[in-house]
């Protein structure tokens, strides 16, 4: 038998070359991807391999036939649908436009995270102290959250089931339940930027979703249950850890019922209405992967029980509502209240009520669904100063990071602080002042320095901010 029987042989015993052999070996580190819906097979179970490289799950196959057989319609006609060809094999799939994108690749996960422990679950002082690292004040805020937060630990640890969060007593059975949140602060306090914080530090699933962009069900704008769509994709669609996990509706003052209006009010007090069932508990209908619903999207099944919602919002003119509620009484007399009395107060808003929230547009049903209420203080100038220089991740320490990635040191003096806090006090808009008067004296340092590679160092100074001088500049050596 001659050489080129032998490589004959050998061709039909292994047809497979060198490189189809790298190539299956590679494809086997990772997960086929639904063309369709973009699912891995970890999720949507078996792939169904079609030539050209293409996988389609069981689901939006059976979809994809469904709707061909009920409409009678044969897609493969149709302009710009060559996939629905069932003939693939006899398409001439390299001409331009016609290629079928390359597969996904998602690594498989090698091992299951593991199971929650009552040893694992931080502790309320824990959780305010890792806060504390990041956020200057608002001490009860923190304490509020970091109670809320443990709390929900537990009944994640408990397995979120009706039957499971009971604790059995002499003659009676507890059961844990939820307590979510309102906060309330001016603009630039900190409320956002706590949970935030939060996202970053804990283990549960956090999605944090705008109330602006919510309306009522058949109108534009995101449906209600858009909301529990965020959490599942920060939960990696896993609805077991989702049902467990926290929602942050930021901006929910923005959905107060509106006043003297004769048109229907569909992104405001309809929007309230819908959020009863998401904060009360109940279970809902989310896309997976998507924010739109269609017959191609597979959909899941999340049950809100065990969610934890926060709101937060700035509420603007609230503290008119209540300095009038609390000058109500007699304005004449030795007891009279005078009406200047609380106009300087800085922790007015600590003396909200249901009925102040009422009058501002909020129903009952709705504020009676978050029994917790927590007031964010207005930041002072000390508290701004603070804020430059505390948290880990402090606006000063970003630039001084920035100038150290070219071997120089900058320095803000004392003065230059407290100018700079006293000066975000006058724009009104706390924290988010702070970062835009830095940014504004900041550009000629940044754009300057790096032309000269002598300088040592920079020492931002109160003259040069109030623009009767320049920054100390230090050479090298």
């Amino acid at each position: 038998m001659g050489e080129s029987d032998k490589n004959q042989d050998e061709i039909k015993e292994n047809p497979a070359g060198p490189e189809d052999k790298d190539q299956a070996r590679d494809d086997d580190q990772y997960e086929k991807v639904c063309y369709i819906c973009r699912r891995p097979e970890s999720k949507a179970g078996t792939m169904i391999s079609m030539p050209g490289g293409m996988n389609l799950c069981h689901d939006c196959m059976q979809k994809a036939f469904d709707t061909v057989t009920k409409s009678g319609m044969d897609l493969s006609k149709l302009p710009g649908m060559p996939y629905m060809n069932m003939n693939l094999n006899e398409m001439n799939l390299n001409q331009p436009g016609m290629e079928i994108p390359k597969k996904q690749k998602i690594r498989k996960k090698a091992d299951k995270q593991p199971a929650l422990s009552m040893k694992d679950i931080p502790a309320p002082h824990q959780i305010k102290a890792r806060l504390d690292e990041y956020v200057v004040g608002q001490e009860k805020a923190k304490k509020v959250v970091s109670v809320a937060v443990y709390n929900h630990y537990k009944r994640a640890f408990l397995g979120g089931k009706p039957e499971e969060e009971t604790v059995s007593g002499p003659d009676e059975e507890v059961t844990i339940e939820k307590s979510n949140i309102l906060m309330i602060g001016p603009t630039g306090s900190g409320k956002t930027y706590l949970v935030k914080t939060l996202a970053r530090l804990l283990d549960v699933p956090l999605a944090i979703a705008d109330a602006t962009s919510l309306t009522e069900a058949g109108y534009i704008g995101d449906d209600i249950e858009s909301v529990v769509s965020k959490l599942l994709a920060a939960a990696d669609n896993d609805v077991a850890r989702a049902e467990k996990g926290i929602i942050f509706i930021d901006e929910i003052d923005k959905i107060a019922k509106k006043k003297q209006t004769n048109t229907r009010d569909v992104s405001g007090e309809s929007v309230q209405q819908e959020l009863l069932k998401l904060l009360e508990g109940s279970t809902v209908e989310v896309p997976v992967g998507s924010n739109q619903k269609n017959a191609m999207t597979p959909m899941a099944t999340v049950n809100t029980d065990n969610i934890l919602f926060i709101c937060g919002g700035a509420f603007p003119d609230l503290e008119e509502i209540i300095k009038e509620r609390l000058t109500k009484k007699s304005s004449m007399g030795f007891g009279a209240v005078l009406r200047d009395t609380f106009d300087k107060d800085p922790n007015l808003l600590s003396y909200v009520t249901n009925e102040d929230l009422r009058t501002f547009g909020m129903i009952p049903e709705f504020l009676g669904r978050l029994p917790m209420t927590v007031t964010l203080q207005g930041l002072d100038r000390d508290m701004m100063v603070r804020i430059l220089r505390e948290p880990k991740n402090a606006i000063t320490k970003q630039y001084e990071k920035l100038l150290a990635m070219d071997e120089v040191r900058l320095v803000f003096e004392d003065d230059a602080l407290d100018w700079i806090a006293g000066e975000a006090i006058k724009r009104g808009t706390g924290a988010r002042a702070l970062r835009a008067i830095l940014e504004e004296f900041m550009l000629d340092i940044m754009y300057e320095i790096p032309k000269d590679s002598n300088i040592g160092s920079v020492v931002v100074t109160r003259p040069y901010l109030e623009k009767s001088g320049g920054p100390l500049i230090r050479m090298r050596g």
